[in-house]
């Protein structure tokens, strides 16, 4: 897997009907597809297959915020990634905070999710990070150590990672290019030490009130190969500039 840049927008439980459309409407007459830089919009379920129409031939990927490695049965309110992969989706989130932190996801429940959607043709792009009282505590590293090793379960293959520092999503507080540098530099080695020469070119995205103010300095940074959007994924014009400042 080559490394590229990627910005993928996460629109959590936000936006109407009406909202994503607007949305894609604009976003999609400005964008301008280009080598090397993949963009990827993650919205609700119920509009995926909406937006995924909208999306159709722009180069824009479709993902979903999360699925079950269950391809069918007696699980109401959830959907299989087979169902993800039928609609159009490319990729998948999976392992983000909230879901650990509100629906009790861990490690090994995700495990079965990544091999699923990759069993279904979606890329799973797996969330990690830290809480403030873990930073606080200097245990960075042994969290992102811990939310890594599920690697070596589930193997080489395709995957995007994305570091998240949970103090710093949707807060307002950014951690800065040195502790970014940090923790994304320690992630690459430890791709490595479990993945082998795949974990080399692994994508290694940022997350954490990630904005056009902050993006270009942030995308910089050493093993940063883009975002995972929230917030400022939400207005087009936002996150057209943080498109625009990665294709730079």
């Amino acid at each position: 897997m080559k490394t590229i840049k990627a910005i993928v927008a996460n629109w959590k439980m936000n936006h109407l009907r009406a909202d994503a459309e607007a949305f894609c409407s604009k976003f999609v007459a400005e964008y301008t597809q280009k080598t090397g830089i993949a963009v990827g919009i993650a919205p609700p379920y119920p509009y995926l297959e909406l937006v995924g129409s909208r999306l159709k031939d722009s180069g824009v990927l479709l993902f979903a915020q999360n699925g079950l490695d269950k391809p069918k049965g007696a699980y109401t309110g959830e959907v299989s990634m087979v169902q993800l992969k039928d609609i159009g989706c490319y990729g998948v989130i999976l392992g983000h905070s909230e879901r650990r932190q509100y629906y009790g996801e861990t490690e090994a429940t995700l495990v079965p999710k990544i091999i699923s959607a990759r069993e279904n043709d979606l890329l799973p792009l797996l969330c990690v990070g830290e809480s403030l009282a873990q930073r606080e505590s200097n245990e960075i590293l042994e969290v992102i150590s811990r939310q890594l090793a599920i690697l070596s379960q589930v193997g080489a293959g395709s995957i995007w990672i994305a570091y998240e520092p949970i103090w710093a999503i949707g807060t307002g507080r950014v951690a800065t290019p040195a502790q970014v540098e940090e923790v994304h530099v320690f992630i690459r080695k430890e791709m490595i030490r479990l993945l082998g020469e795949p974990g080399k070119d692994i994508p290694i995205l940022y997350g954490g009130s990630v904005t056009p103010e902050n993006a270009t300095e942030l995308l910089q940074t050493p093993e940063v190969a883009g975002g995972l959007v929230g917030g400022a994924s939400l207005d087009p014009e936002k996150f057209h500039q943080l498109v625009t400042q990665a294709q730079k």
